[in-house]
């Protein structure tokens, strides 16, 4: 397994500069030469979209994604109608942004009827795929581990994931693979390589042990207990060479200060991925 030797591939996933707004990140990025980032649409939304997409052309920057769509289950019709009108705009932004992917973080269920709360994620991408593919975007399903079954997402696996990207065309709808929330998985080696020509974005950190939180617990590359680089290479065997994407959610990194984050993250990028 070759090791990384440049960074021409690194992007920073926004959220792990968790207090930089989007001009602070990507002043961030100019400085320290990182050529990628990842958007989050809560980010973007607070200096408009506009000035974002704006921000990040004139510095000369790629998006390798815009987070989050998806959110699909809801108790009623109309508010899983709102879902998807929700989905619409987040393609719209995604396109304007010039990306091609938009992460989709699928949702919870609504109440303990987690089948039909599955079965709901699917509908959903159903009625999203068109509109997507007329702006040239495509989806990523990104399964979430399942200690957020209950709060985020009720596909928790790749085998999941993939069941549904495979109803659709591969530039439609394909898969995101989160170290973080797929290393665990004793099928995981097999999934990716059923993902071949559908994976659409590769995440990292790592996992901390003992785990300080469950959703801001995440670690710096090296600092956990995943096998980032055998992952990696598995990943590149489908074919992968697109953007890897650093996304940390953790209060103690996102308060040091950001250049810092992205120093450290670099050399670990290239030591451990």
């Amino acid at each position: 397994m070759e090791q990384l030797t440049t960074i021409d591939r690194l992007s920073l996933n926004q959220i792990t500069t968790g207090n930089w707004n989007l001009r602070q990140a990507v002043d961030g990025c100019v400085r320290q030469e990182i050529p990628w980032i990842a958007l989050w649409r809560h980010k973007v939304e607070e200096i408009g979209l506009a000035d974002s997409k704006r921000l990040v052309k004139n510095a000369g920057l790629k998006v390798s994604s815009l987070c989050r769509g998806g959110m699909f289950p809801a108790a009623t019709e109309s508010e899983r109608q709102k879902r998807i009108d929700d989905n619409k705009r987040a393609i719209e932004e995604a396109a304007e942004l010039g990306t091609d992917t938009l992460v989709l973080v699928c949702g919870p269920s609504s109440d303990k009827d987690i089948a039909t709360a599955r079965k709901m994620v699917a509908d959903g991408i159903e009625q999203i795929v068109p509109f997507a593919a007329d702006y040239g975007i495509k989806l990523g399903i990104e399964p979430l581990h399942p200690m957020y079954a209950a709060e985020r997402c009720v596909i928790v696996t790749l085998n999941e994931a993939n069941t549904i990207a495979e109803q659709y065309q591969p530039e439609q709808v394909g898969v995101v693979v989160d170290v973080f929330h797929v290393w665990w998985d004793p099928d995981l080696y097999n999934q990716i390589a059923r993902a071949k020509g559908r994976i659409l974005g590769f995440h990292m950190s790592d996992w901390i042990v003992p785990t300080p939180d469950l959703l801001m617990g995440r670690g710096m590359m090296g600092d956990g207990v995943i096998d980032i680089r055998k992952i990696r290479y598995a990943v590149e065997q489908t074919g992968y060479k697109g953007p890897i994407e650093v996304e940390i959610f953790n209060e103690t990194i996102w308060n040091q200060p950001g250049d810092e984050v992205l120093r450290v993250m670099k050399s670990r990028y290239l030591e451990h991925v």
